[in-house]
């Protein structure tokens, strides 16, 4: 990833850079600091380490770290339970060990043909199957007509469609918050994901050609996308505000599925726009089944 590049380094040297000597229990230095936060030889102090290996430690020199040696880094720099997921990640692309992931279910058929069934069983409920690399595997009906799925230019990737897409920008109320989880979620994924040539391209591409993209990127955050609020800006209806919730799929841990639950000022509004789609969706059909079409 030119000018993005996830290394082991670049998380710790950020993430040190956010705690002061004061924070993590340390007497206030009397020296005047060059950069913000802790020393490298400070961490190394509270993880209980030598300061030559923390040292190799950023530098991504020691393929032979311990797990006990990165929680108590991770204690040292006080990382939440996704920052301490994302530096093992990290220090086991170092380690040349990549997690293993189950990628289908063992049936026949199509592995997303069950997650698609469910997905169009939810019909008050704006719905979307998502892989793990963000792109849109499929969308129920609600979701088409709040989000415009189908409208979305190829490949549809929700990350793509929010930094690059014109309107995107538009259409969310609080797209700042959205883009920030956004980002956050992909530089998880990226450390989940270190051979992923493909997942690489995307944030490098994102890289490239959004400005907003790159000052969230070089900001470091990691952040498993869970629940969340989206104010989406609709055209018709106006403003729709909804409670995200982001599911694991156990059988597939590569698919997420995130599901829309309207708040209760929206529900109204939301009645109204699917029965307006229901109506235009009839119409269409009623033409096209006349002699001619």
């Amino acid at each position: 990833m030119d000018g993005v590049e996830t290394t082991i380094g670049e998380f710790l040297r950020l993430r040190r850079g956010r705690i002061s000597p004061e924070q993590a229990g340390l007497p206030p230095s009397h020296t005047r600091r060059r950069v913000p936060g802790l020393r490298r030889e400070e961490v190394a102090l509270l993880a209980g380490v030598s300061p030559d290996y923390y040292v190799r430690l950023e530098q991504g020199r020691t393929p032979h770290v311990s797990d006990q040696v990165l929680t108590a880094v991770a204690q040292a720099l006080s990382l939440s339970d996704t920052e301490t997921e994302h530096l093992r990640n990290l220090a086991r692309s170092v380690r040349g060990a990549t997690p293993a992931r189950k990628t289908s279910n063992g049936s026949g058929g199509s592995p997303d043909e069950p997650l698609v069934r469910l997905l169009h069983t939810m019909t008050g409920t704006p719905a979307l199957l998502l892989d793990d690399r963000l792109n849109i595997v499929a969308a129920n009906t609600t979701a088409e007509a709040v989000f415009d799925v189908a409208g979305m230019p190829e490949p549809r990737n929700a990350a793509r469609h929010l930094f690059l897409h014109p309107e995107a920008r538009s259409r969310y109320a609080n797209w700042d918050a959205i883009a920030a989880e956004t980002v956050a979620q992909l530089r998880l994924l990226t450390g989940r994901r270190p051979d992923d040539t493909r997942l690489a391209a995307l944030v490098g591409e994102l890289a490239i050609r959004s400005e907003p993209f790159r000052v969230l990127w070089a900001t470091g955050d990691v952040r498993e996308k869970r629940l969340g609020v989206a104010r989406i800006v609709h055209p018709t209806v106006g403003t729709l505000s909804f409670d995200y919730h982001a599911l694991a799929v156990p059988a597939r841990p590569d698919r997420t599925l995130l599901a829309y639950l309207p708040q209760p000022e929206s529900v109204e509004a939301l009645a109204i726009l699917l029965s307006w789609t229901a109506e235009e969706t009839a119409e269409t059909h009623s033409q096209l089944s006349q002699p001619g079409h």
